[in-house]
């Protein structure tokens, strides 16, 4: 019976120590489970959290192109306003001439009677062929019209005639000259147009 009880002893040790083992390992393994639970949850946090710094980041970026692409245009704008002032730069002193240069014109116009008179229409015809040779220098022209067909965008029609000798809508006669600056027309010739 000794030896029963020592065998019984020594199987319930060891039946005691597979337990205690057993307990251990389901201890070892409900850790596992809790630290691959808790790595999985770290895991979703970081994934949840780059997802939110990329859309961040992406809308960052397009705030980012839409700015450089509105400061590109507002520089090709500039660029465009400047270089349009300084094509144009002299509209506004050769529109303020425009009345003055009409007065010449119909000072030429008139026949004088004595020398003196005429020497000086020679003078004022040099003084008007300068102030126009200055405005070709700055790029404006007189618009051609007599003779050619009217142009709404150049000519300004006043009058209408029915002459034989010209085509339809051909202009006929010049009342004021028109100037043109480049590509700008500063002011239309103010025309007769026929039929």
């Amino acid at each position: 019976m000794k030896d029963e009880t020592v065998v019984n002893e020594q199987e319930q040790e060891v039946v005691e120590e597979a337990t205690v083992a057993q307990n251990e390992n389901e201890e070892k393994l409900q850790d596992e489970e809790t630290n691959e639970e808790a790595a999985v949850e770290i895991v979703d946090e970081k994934a949840e959290k780059i997802a939110e710094l990329e859309t961040k980041l992406e809308e960052a970026e397009n705030r980012y192109l839409r700015l450089y692409a509105d400061f590109e245009n507002f520089r090709r704008r500039t660029q465009l306003d400047r270089e349009a002032s300084e094509k144009y730069r002299a509209e506004s002193l050769i529109t303020d001439l425009l009345p003055h240069i009409d007065n010449f014109e119909r000072a030429m116009q008139m026949e004088p009677e004595h020398e003196q008179a005429k020497a000086l229409l020679a003078g004022v015809d040099m003084v008007y062929r300068g102030i126009i040779e200055a405005l070709d220098k700055e790029g404006a022209k007189q618009i051609e019209a007599v003779g050619n067909e009217f142009d709404p965008h150049l000519h300004q029609a006043v009058m209408q005639s029915e002459d034989e000798q010209y085509g339809s809508n051909i202009v006929v006669e010049e009342f004021q000259k028109g100037y043109q600056l480049k590509d700008r027309v500063i002011r239309p010739s103010m025309v007769k147009v026929n039929k």
